[in-house]
């Protein structure tokens, strides 16, 4: 039987650390022919992930531009893998999570009745603006796909809901976890950490999300502002994202203190490791809410909304939203009470076992392979 064509497809840094461990799994296996194409959707973020797990992709259709709007990457990335879709005629087009690139691609694959499979299948909201433009990328991309990989059986009950057929829905666990099985590492130093006491407790917080800037976003940077200052042994540290409003809003509320840290965008295997020695993490990530659990980190979730809640119903992360007085309860619980600390560290992981990628090519197999046998 000659090899399974497989195209991976994605654009973005969290898509790249998530379908890493699976694109290296499907160069590994001689039962796969694997094309990577990049969108460089983020450009330079994406580049330190492919450099991290040595990746060397066959397309790079390098779409960013500055201040570029959904319309404009939802055509360039149709347009651009149109002609390899053609070209390389794969028996399988993989896409990940719910990025413009995945809806994108999607849509592209669909137009040359090519097989979709979807990555992280199945997470919903069921609110059309929350996350947005997120929570309705993947129920798009759901629509078009022939194979799910569903992370957990929760995933897998929404897809059955929508009435996408049983047969071709595979629970895999998430991949998130498997990237983190190559990154953390007992003894990392990071340049940041000679500047925080060694005593203190250290949260790392993320934020960025489109509906979340501005006001929400405000009022959360007041908010650590004034715990920090409550709180004498507690120290933040920062990556802020490189969108523009962010940095600014960043830099006007929470800059000129000692023991805030404001620094630049890190790479997956800095991230990791820096939420391994953190004390909890504040975020309005999707994929920091999946790693979080396997590192045993409780997570204040920055959002109303979460397309996770297996982690909310599991005790590893409590939804805060961006109101102050909600926000402010949260963090002084976590750092006052070991209790409900100890409660939310110690949580089972609900987002599988590190094994998600050998358990997405055992499900190509079966479905393609044999139909191809």
């Amino acid at each position: 039987m000659k090899p399974i064509k497989v195209m991976t497809v994605f654009g973005t840094r969290p898509e790249a650390i998530k379908m890493a461990p699976l694109v290296r799994e499907l160069q590994r296996r001689s039962e796969f022919q694997e094309v990577t194409v990049v969108t460089a959707q983020h450009r330079q973020m994406l580049d330190q992930v492919l450099a991290i797990f040595k990746i060397q992709p066959d397309y790079d259709l390098d779409i960013m531009q500055q201040q570029q709007t959904l319309g404009q990457i939802t055509s360039r990335v149709l347009l651009g893998l149109e002609e390899i879709i053609i070209k390389e005629k794969p028996d399988l087009v993989l896409v990940h999570g719910d990025t413009t690139t995945s809806f994108a691609a999607s849509l592209a694959t669909f137009y040359h009745e090519t097989k979709l499979g979807h990555v992280e299948a199945g997470l919903r909201t069921w609110q059309k603006y929350s996350p947005y433009p997120e929570e309705m990328n993947r129920q798009m991309t759901d629509v078009l796909t022939d194979l799910y990989f569903a992370p957990t059986d929760e995933s897998r009950a929404n897809l059955l809901a929508e009435h996408h057929p049983a047969a071709n829905i595979f629970v895999t666990g998430n991949t998130a976890i498997d990237a983190l099985r190559q990154t953390v590492r007992p003894d990392y130093h990071h340049q940041v950490l000679d500047r925080i006491d060694p005593h203190h407790k250290i949260i790392l917080v993320t934020m960025h999300r489109r509906e979340n800037q501005g006001a929400p976003m405000k009022r959360v940077f007041q908010v650590m502002r004034q715990v920090v200052d409550q709180v004498s042994d507690v120290e933040i540290i920062f990556p802020v994202h490189l969108n523009p409003a962010v940095q600014t809003l960043a830099k006007d509320v929470l800059g000129n203190d000692p023991r805030i840290h404001l620094i630049k965008p890190l790479d997956v295997i800095d991230f990791h490791n820096l939420a391994a020695q953190a004390y909890f993490i504040m975020t309005d990530s999707g994929g920091v809410q999946e790693e979080a659990p396997s590192l045993g980190k409780p997570v204040l979730v920055l959002r109303d909304t979460t397309e996770r809640p297996e982690g909310v119903a599991a005790g590893t992360l409590k939804l805060v939203g961006t109101q102050p007085d909600k926000v402010r309860a949260a963090m002084l619980l976590l750092l006052n009470d070991a209790a409900t600390y100890q409660q939310m560290a110690q949580a089972k992981n609900p987002y599988g076992d590190g094994h998600a990628a050998e358990k997405i090519c055992q499900a190509i197999l079966t479905k393609i392979g044999r139909q191809q046998a």
